[in-house]
């Protein structure tokens, strides 16, 4: 009897890893992995921008408008919560990516408006936090593409035959990728200039 259980057992084994059930699992969890990735960078941004915030405001308060923009952009992030289920929910997913393309909207106007003030540029606090928000934005490409190309891999096993069958009867759908129309708004780094205005000459 315990032969036939241990036979019967790798019978469905390999049933399951010819089905393509594995592979679906294994990108799964790549999905799930690049997306914590993605969502880590995205809060290492929105934990910069109080500071940056303050920073501009000691140099430019009748900014308002420009500072209001970027403080509500970040409010408007931290309102949603980017579990993994939003990979599964499309709308919630389109909602996500909207809030982050805002707040890259904001930084960029905010960056514009810092060119006004060579005082704010050549500050010391405020040139370490532009150099970290670079180096952020440039982690978040880096997720945002692993993400993609994740998401692609695992569209493409849920609606490749057979393993699209296997994806029908477990309940597997496609899952919501960066939109085409979003991506290049959300993927151009706010422009950090390092180079302070020259003094005027006397």
């Amino acid at each position: 009897m315990r032969k036939i259980l241990t036979v019967l057992a790798a019978l469905a084994s390999l049933s399951l890893t010819n089905c393509g059930y594995n592979a679906i699992q294994s990108e799964d969890e790549q999905i799930k992995s690049a997306w914590s990735e993605v969502v880590n960078q995205y809060q290492r941004r929105a934990d910069l921008v109080p500071n940056l915030v303050n920073s501009v405001k000691g140099f430019a308060q009748q900014e308002k408008d420009v500072l209001l923009g970027v403080t509500n952009a970040r409010a408007k992030v931290g309102s949603i919560q980017a579990t993994p289920e939003v990979l599964n929910d499309p709308a919630a997913f389109q909602k996500f990516q909207a809030a982050q393309g805002e707040l890259s909207s904001a930084l960029s106007r905010l960056l514009v408006v810092t060119e006004n003030y060579p005082q704010l540029k050549s500050d010391a606090l405020f040139k370490d936090l532009m150099s970290q928000l670079e180096g952020t934005e440039n982690r978040i490409t880096v997720a945002r593409n692993r993400y993609i190309k994740a998401v692609q891999d695992y569209n493409v096993t849920v609606r490749s035959f057979p393993t699209n069958l296997t994806a029908m009867a477990f309940g597997y759908k496609e899952k919501p990728n960066f939109s085409v129309e979003n991506e290049k708004a959300i993927s151009t780094a706010p422009k950090v200039d390092f180079n302070p205005a020259p003094a005027p000459s006397k």
